[in-house]
């Protein structure tokens, strides 16, 4: 046994190619945690107001960079990379690549997650309102959205040329981004796997959330012609093996898991009613409903949350969707210049005091769930002379927040319970400001792991776990130390500035609509409908309700004061 493999177990790498940058890592199958690791960072091509897009072969280069500077930052630490015993892969998911399999060339720059040029897409799919957004929702999980997959080939189908004629032709395939990067890892022209999981497939609208097939009627829905679509496997098994494209030549792929649902292995919610919250460029809340499928009333997606090996049961999970986290701070910082650096944003929040309170509504690309609103657009409300720039950065920070709020309240409608605490990963999770704020707005403790490298280690664990690999045993595994926010004020100060937050949200309804199609903005979803229905009493923002409310609140502290 090799001195490394003695101290640290057999290595497990870990590529994450997400939407801001990529990093490979790799973890000591001993004790989970991170040897080392390198990150290089990915820019956003954006041609004209909310279109999003990235080179695919800046990403396919930057993972190879990633591996190879990793392996050589190993041996400066006296560890053999040859160690390494599996490579699995967590990925941005939604995010679209089209290229050509004889030549290996993208046909198109990848279309970004949060990219909002399918817009129009949108309304002819639902017949410019004839149909309701979610009538594909019982087949795949998803409401129609300029968020998914399916949406993004229809766009490029319709308005890149040779995309169409190299399907004619059968020379175009599609990817997520794990699948670009599997192909080309394991052979690219020269016999590369055209495989993804199922995690990634639920996220296209094209694979039966039942059957884990991809769908004929799904596919005729968009015009979307089967052939290009690769395998659907498991989150766990060993697909095929890197080429010598990098450093680890000859190392199994054997764990593939959208970034969301990687985050949900690496915070351990293997039991049915746990939930983890990741902080990034948006924010995604996922809740493990086991092996069942939870169809929701109110704006959240049904998804697969894991299958870990082609024996193993599916797993299932509701998510809560947030387009605008991370990105409005940066917004802050590059676009509005009041914040020299991210990581002060919580320092500076901290310094604003009450009397400048404003919310602000960050839907730059439409709001996602529970709303599914693609004409809402980003609103400041409540500035006055005595607002500072503290204010608009406390206020971007209170908007992931209320955001989580509106996510675990469509939640607990659905399951029929609430959360009794939230566990969190992601980058902003380093905010202590803004996990206590996430505590005292949602009423409930955020666990919070002192290790916030969770989505990395759930891909790592897929591929750790893989039959032939099979250095981690799932039941095994301990969970990784935390600490926890309690919340720390009154029910009534959280559901007044929540109340507040209602109003905010209204106001950012209805200011965007398609040049094609006039009306389209009057477009309601589900969640809309109950809106001006049964729940009328909480989000009618500046109706009889929230006046009523916060009179009766101020009455019964003058009653209590005498």
């Amino acid at each position: 046994m090799s001195e490394t493999r003695e101290k640290y177990g057999p290595l497990i790498g870990s590529i994450d190619e997400g939407t801001s940058s990529t990093r490979f890592l790799v973890f000591a199958s001993k004790t989970a945690e991170v040897l080392t690791y390198h990150q290089v960072k990915i820019p956003h091509i954006t041609p004209k107001e909310g279109w999003f897009e990235q080179d695919p072969m800046q990403i396919l280069n930057s993972v190879i960079e990633t591996i190879n500077v990793t392996c050589d930052n190993l041996k400066k630490l006296n560890i053999n990379y040859e160690d390494i015993v599996a490579t699995g892969i967590t990925n941005q998911r939604e995010t679209t690549i089209l290229w050509d399999r004889t030549t290996g060339k993208p046909l198109y720059n990848a279309l970004v997650w949060m990219d909002m040029r399918t817009s129009s897409t949108v309304d002819t799919i639902l017949l410019n309102g004839k149909r309701n957004k979610n009538f594909l929702q019982s087949m795949c999980g998803l409401p129609i959205s300029t968020y998914f997959s399916a949406l993004k080939i229809k766009w490029l189908m319709d308005n890149v040329d040779g995309v169409k004629k190299a399907m004619e032709e059968k020379r175009c395939v599609f990817g997520t981004v794990d699948t670009w990067l599997i192909w080309n890892l394991t052979g690219g022209v020269k016999g590369g796997l055209h495989i993804t999981d199922v995690t990634n497939a639920s996220r296209t609208m094209l694979m039966n959330i039942e059957t884990l097939k991809w769908d004929p009627h799904l596919c005729k829905i968009f015009d979307i012609p089967m052939h290009i679509l690769p395998e659907i496997r498991s989150s766990s098994e060993i697909y095929g093996y890197i080429t010598d494209v990098t450093l680890l030549a000859g190392i199994p792929i054997s764990g593939v898991l959208g970034d969301q649902q990687a985050a949900l292995v690496g915070q351990m919610c293997f039991h049915q009613g746990q939930a983890k919250n990741t902080y990034g460029t948006g924010c995604f809340l996922l809740y493990n409903t086991g092996t069942t499928m939870v169809q929701s009333n109110h704006g959240l997606l049904t998804t697969v949350g894991y299958k870990l090996g082609p024996d193993k049961p599916t797993v299932y999970a509701l998510e809560g969707s947030i387009a605008i986290a991370g990105i409005s701070i940066k917004w802050l910082q590059d676009n509005l210049m009041i914040l020299k650096d991210s990581k002060y944003s919580g320092e500076m929040a901290a310094s604003a005091d009450e009397v400048g309170e404003v919310y602000f509504v960050p839907a730059f690309s439409g709001l996602y769930a529970p709303y599914w609103r693609k004409d809402a657009r980003s609103v400041i409300c409540g500035l006055t002379e005595e607002t500072k720039p503290e204010h608009l950065v406390k206020a971007a920070l209170e908007a992931v927040c209320y955001q989580v709020r509106d996510i675990l309240e469509a939640m607990a409608l659905d399951c029929g319970y609430s959360l009794s605490k939230l566990l969190v990963d992601g980058g902003m999770t380093a905010n202590d400001f803004l996990m206590q704020m996430q505590a005292d707005y949602c009423g409930i403790p955020v666990v919070r792991p002192t290790m916030a490298e969770t989505t990395c280690l759930g891909a790592a664990i897929a591929a750790g776990n893989a039959k032939g690999v099979e250095v981690w045993d799932l039941d095994n595994i301990q969970p990784v130390p935390s600490d926890t926010f309690l919340p720390s004020i009154s029910e009534d100060q959280r559901d007044i500035k929540y109340a507040r937050w209602k109003m905010a949200i209204n106001r950012s309804l209805g200011w965007a609509h398609d040049e094609e199609e006039d009306n389209s903005f009057e477009e309601l979803s589900d969640v809309d409908a109950s809106i001006t229905d049964d729940n009328m009493l909480t989000t009618l923002p500046g109706g009889l309700f929230v006046l009523g409310t916060m009179v009766m609140l101020l009455m019964a502290e003058i009653l209590e004061k005498k």
